[in-house]
């Protein structure tokens, strides 16, 4: 297995979409105003940077969820993901510096360790620092040359899994990426385009505008999520379509692809040509606020396994993948509406629906965050994302993120 870091400059090769549910409310005073009801979620693994991003000379800002992390790594090497928000006077730690296992706030100079505690105050002359000196610290796991943190206070033993690509170390597949993009969308309608297999015949001719044999469809319930599969039958558009690999035909038989989801932001596809020719794609999505998302693609494939192939084959996948963008980012609303009713869903629309439905189950849980809230008090409240540690000690200077209530 060989991991390839890459980050692609040209913006918006990827498909990622706008979302934003739009609800209109009335303030204390009768006027009405408009405000932005969007889809994002506590208690799950979202990539945080590269592990090439990170390194033990400066800290490393990230922002998702609406709010700011800082990533450092400490003297062995170990990468930790901390809330940004210093608890003395709302320093932000990623603009400040690391001293040895800790990162230390450019304003008076407080260190944190990786476990989110205040080791030393400057000026206090050697004094323990208060119990209430400390800021959430998140679960981290590095692989695949992505830094993990799962953003969320679940024990461990009742969170998702931590994020997994099956086929890296097996033999016969070749990994690559992460391939980093940034674009100006939002992450929910672009993992529910995933998981269309219907639209592939009408936006890809860079895959031959592959036609499925049959609209209906088995959508498969797993562990926080759902998948499916389906067979092609036919290229709708053979001189479009884009060689991918080496042993390249036109023959449909045995065509298929599938795509699963293990929450709301991490989406697989798996595509199936003949003559055993895969590529098992996985696209882990942080979303940063309404219109901006980061997504950290891995592909693997068990063919065309020459090292000096990844540069053409990830280039006709990201070929196709702005296929995706120049419909995503044109949909309206940007965000999936807030029922069913207002769109006309027929059978093939199946895995979409399953995953809304997961949405829902997430939401009813209390782990969706209130951003319309988050927003209204953005200029005077600091808020974080609670981390498992608030669930066995009090008196935590920063406020939680505010969540919709649960059923």
């Amino acid at each position: 297995m060989i991991l390839i870091p890459i980050t692609w400059k040209i913006k918006g090769l990827i498909p990622i979409p706008a979302t934003g549910k739009i609800r209109q409310n009335n303030t204390a005073n009768g006027q009405n105003i408009w405000q932005e009801l969007i889809s994002m979620y506590i208690n799950f693994w979202y990539p945080i940077c590269t592990s090439e991003e990170l390194n033990n000379d400066k800290p490393t800002r990230a922002e998702l969820l609406g709010v700011r992390f800082v990533a450092f790594r400490d003297t062995a090497g170990e990468a930790h993901v901390l809330s940004d928000v210093c608890v003395h006077r709302g320093g932000s730690l990623s603009k400040g510096k690391i001293d040895g296992d800790c990162v230390q706030c450019p304003y008076h100079g407080w260190k944190f360790a990786g476990s989110g505690a205040c080791t030393e105050i400057p000026s206090t002359s050697g004094k323990n620092p208060p119990a209430r000196a400390k800021i959430d610290s998140y679960p981290v796991c590095e692989k695949y040359g992505v830094v993990f943190a799962f953003l969320g206070d679940l024990p461990e033993a009742e969170r998702p899994p931590e994020p997994v690509v099956d086929e890296a170390g097996q033999e016969g597949w070749r990994v690559t990426g992460p391939v980093v993009f940034e674009v100006d969308a939002y992450f929910e309608r672009s993992v529910e385009n995933g998981m269309d297999p219907v639209h592939n015949e009408y936006v890809h001719p860079s895959q031959g505008a592959p036609a499925i044999d049959e609209d209906r469809y088995t959508v498969v319930d797993q562990p926080w999520g759902c998948r499916f599969e389906v067979a092609y039958g036919n290229y709708k558009d053979v001189e479009a379509r884009q060689k991918v690999a080496q042993s390249f035909t036109d023959e449909t038989e045995g065509l298929k692809a599938g795509s699963w989801h293990i929450g709301p932001n991490a989406l697989m596809t798996g595509i199936h040509l003949p003559n055993n020719v895969s590529f098992i794609q996985y696209f882990f999505e942080a979303p940063i606020d309404k219109k901006r998302t980061k997504i950290f693609f891995i592909n693997a494939r068990n063919n065309t396994l020459e090292a000096d192939k990844d540069e053409w084959i990830n280039g006709t996948f990201m070929n196709i993948a702005a296929e995706d963008r120049s419909i995503i980012e044109n949909l309206r609303p940007h965000g999936t509406p807030d029922t069913m009713t207002k769109e006309l869903l027929l059978p093939g629309d199946a895995a979409v629906v399953k995953y809304r439905k997961y949405l829902k189950t997430w939401e009813n849980q209390g782990w969706r965050i209130d951003w319309p809230t988050l927003r209204r008090d953005e200029e005077d409240v600091a808020y974080a994302i609670p981390s498992p540690a608030r669930r066995d000690s009090r008196n935590w200077v920063i406020d939680t993120i505010p969540l919709t209530a649960g059923e």
